[in-house]
């Protein structure tokens, strides 16, 4: 994909948006390429009517390359012929049965697109994987958007997305090399240099510093996790190892036995890893049969479609892997520490000295509290992050505010539209604009005023609105006046943002005036910066909001419902207005909160995901505890008894017993804390709008991993305290 960089002076910017006439030009001018392909950006919405049928449906336009380029497969006819007509359309499978039903002739049927050009059906494609980063319902040919919309053939303008396949033997150096000024020639005061980005990194190595990528992105999530899976399985590692070492008097006789029946210590280390080995395939099956029953659960929480695929021999190998370094790792010490035995002490019953044993026993549960107190504090920071960001004054009221497309007669309607709508009393305010008030808007650096350094550039967001925009928002104006309601007085003038009058230097910029290229507009109002675009994000770019008489710009309608007004009864109402006044096209909605929450979506899947590893890990290590607790008990039930005999309560051996556990998850805290603080600290320089970490996070995953210690212990220290002494001592 061929990525633009803008160097702007208040910070560098990368985007995928190129020219209409670079992808062509490309071709034909630099060498070791062999196709180029252009799309639209994003999925376009469209209203598809077979018949008396109407339904929306999801496309793009693309030239006919992407066939060639990408492994889009055929169910009906072919890529040669798919678009050699130029109302030809291209559907998936998925598409054919929402459009035709269980009809499979449909090659040469005619449906016609948002009521205005009737297109034939060239092709069928197989449905697309889930994962893959192009996604359409519909493809229709390019040269069908680029006649349509003028602006294309400007090399100044962008807004179309160009990827491009090299040939086998071409160097990506090269072509970037030749790329760097491409627009330039073209353009001469552009500040635009090109590169390519490779396909395999769009979805996971998304980010870029300086106008180069940094290899980071969804990948570190990636990575993250997999090192927090790594980890829980060595916990279920240590846990083994703990118990063995635990119980090796139970052993002391057979090891001692075999070894003086001729067994070296190198067959009897190869016999415990044995076991260890047969452990962890047994391990392995029922961890398969777990995921068979819980996978479906994990991509619901996941959002994702993953699946076992067992017959992948990748996969096979990749069990097989784990398997194996499972049973070495879990059987490594044990297998040593059991076959240093020396077969005269242990026959002879002379008890042998474990103070090594003991002491890396407690280092292992020291270890897994650790681990497990690193992931309470980073879940519980995790959250407070994004509670944060979700909790931060917007600029703008995004509650009780429903956003639509502007389809059809909509916007030329619109005054006749908003008066309904304000009659059915159920609606406060409605408003136009050219984009959605929390995602960006159509950026341009071509604005100037008088006094703006002539080498400086500088990204302004342009936002061209109905007069009732501000005031449907929830945007207040702080300096100044808003629209009045008559566009056409304000055809001339704009609002801006705080910062974009801090850029100007002026902290009153009513009457300033701003150009862009030939045209002047006078500003009339401020409004304070409000969050889009970035929600963690400090620094929104400066924007201008344009009034638009004659809402040809407007492609979505704003309404905000009044406050204690049913929310079911209010979108009837506004659905009975809309389907009156644009009866051709279904009426369709969506909540600005409900938007505001789905860019979080990243954010609190890994919320979700660290819960679940903390929870996985904690289970884990408490489980090793409780063996341990019932370990430690059974070998002091002598000393329980002689101490309960001279007056020791059930409390105090209780205390006695978990006294020593309790020591351990306290060094466990003071070990985590520094790698939680410095791992989470690293986490959060990823967010401009970051919260600060508080002392008391630390507090309180140390006490709440010492009380689910004491949960796991208690049961089997008091049941060791309240044993009978004369049951404990009577053998002797």
């Amino acid at each position: 994909m061929v990525m633009n960089n803008w160097p702007f002076s208040q910070h560098f910017s990368t985007y995928e948006s190129t020219p209409g006439l670079m992808g062509p030009a490309i071709k034909s001018e630099i060498p070791g390429v062999a196709n180029t392909c252009r799309t639209t950006e994003g999925r376009r919405t469209g209203l598809i009517e077979i018949g008396n049928k109407s339904v929306y449906a999801d496309g793009l336009y693309a030239d006919s390359t992407l066939f060639k380029m990408f492994t889009i497969r055929f169910a009906q006819g072919t890529a040669g012929t798919a678009f050699t007509q130029t109302h030809s359309m291209v559907i998936t499978e998925k598409a054919a049965r929402k459009f035709f039903g269980g009809d499979k002739n449909v090659i040469g049927r005619t449906v016609r697109l948002d009521n205005k050009q009737d297109y034939k059906i060239t092709g069928i494609v197989n449905d697309l994987p889930e994962n893959s980063s192009i996604q359409f319902e519909w493809l229709l040919p390019f040269d069908i958007f680029y006649k349509e919309n003028s602006w294309l053939s400007n090399w100044d303008s962008n807004g179309i997305l160009t990827m491009v396949e090299l040939e086998t033997t071409a160097n990506p150096n090269t072509v970037n090399q030749q790329l760097l000024g491409f627009i330039k020639k073209r353009v001469p005061n552009t500040i635009v240099s090109s590169f390519l980005f490779p396909m395999k990194d769009w979805h996971l190595r998304w980010d870029f510093e300086n106008g180069k990528p940094t290899g980071r992105g969804r990948i570190q999530y990636v990575h993250m996790f997999s090192l927090i899976a790594w980890i829980i399985l060595f916990l279920a590692c240590i846990n083994f190892m703990n118990l063995a070492t635990a119980r090796s008097e139970k052993r002391a006789k057979e090891v001692g036995v075999r070894k003086v029946l001729g067994s070296g210590r190198g067959k009897l280390i190869t016999q415990f890893i044995s076991e260890a080995m047969v452990l962890a395939f047994l391990s392995v099956i029922v961890g398969i049969l777990i995921m068979m029953i819980t996978l479906p659960f994990f991509n619901t929480l996941a959002q994702k479609q993953l699946a076992l695929n067992l017959t992948d021999p990748a996969h096979l190998m990749g069990l097989l892997g784990i398997t194996i370094i499972c049973g070495l790792v879990a059987g490594s010490y044990p297998s040593l520490y059991l076959s240093s035995f020396n077969p005269v002490f242990v026959l002879k019953g002379i008890k042998m000295k474990s103070g090594s044993a003991a002491f890396i026993r407690k280092g292992l549960v020291v270890l897994q509290f650790s681990v497990s107190i690193i992931l309470i504090i980073s879940t519980i920071i995790i959250f407070q992050q994004i509670e944060h960001a979700k909790n931060r004054e917007l600029g703008y009221d995004k509650n009780n505010l429903l956003v639509m497309d502007v389809q059809g007669d909509l916007g030329k309607q619109f005054n006749a539209v908003k008066q309904d709508l304000l009659n059915s009393g159920v609606v406060e305010k409605a408003a136009l604009s050219s984009h959605e008030t929390i995602y960006g808007g159509n950026n341009s650096d071509h604005d100037s005023w008088d006094g703006k350094d002539p080498n400086a550039t500088h990204i302004v967001s342009h936002r061209y609105v109905s007069p009732e925009l501000l005031s449907a928002s929830g945007i207040p104006v702080v300096l100044g006046r808003d629209f009045y309601p008559d566009a056409v007085l304000d055809s001339n003038n704009i609002i801006i943002t705080e910062s974009l009058a801090k850029i100007m230097n002026k902290p009153n910029p009513i009457g300033a005036i701003i150009r862009e290229d030939s045209d002047r507009y006078t500003v009339i109002g401020m409004v304070k910066d409000f969050v889009y675009g970035n929600m963690f994000g400090t620094k929104p770019d400066p924007l201008i909001f344009f009034c638009n008489p004659h809402n040809e710009y407007a492609s979505v309608l704003y309404v905000r419902i009044k406050k204690h007004v049913n929310t079911g009864k209010a979108i009837a109402q506004i659905e009975s207005v809309v389907k009156k006044d644009n009866p051709l096209y279904p009426f369709q909605y969506r909540f600005v909160d409900d938007q505001f929450n789905h860019l979080f979506l990243g954010e609190m899947l890994v919320s979700k995901l660290s819960r679940v590893f903390a929870v996985l890990a904690i289970c884990i290590s408490c489980l090793g505890l409780f063996g341990l607790a019932s370990f430690t008990a059974e070998r002091r039930t002598k000393e329980i008894g002689i101490r309960k005999v001279l007056g020791a309560g059930v409390m105090r051996l209780a205390g006695l017993l978990s006294a020593e556990f309790i020591k351990l998850i306290a060094i466990s805290s003071l070990l985590a804390f520094p790698v939680a603080w410095y791992t989470m600290h690293s986490w959060l320089q990823n967010y401009d709008y970051h919260i600060t970490i508080s002392w008391w996070v630390f507090v309180v995953a140390a006490l709440a991993s010492i009380f689910i210690a004491l949960i796991t212990i208690s049961f089997q220290t008091i049941r060791a305290a309240v044993v009978n002494p004369i049951r404990s001592l009577r053998s002797e």
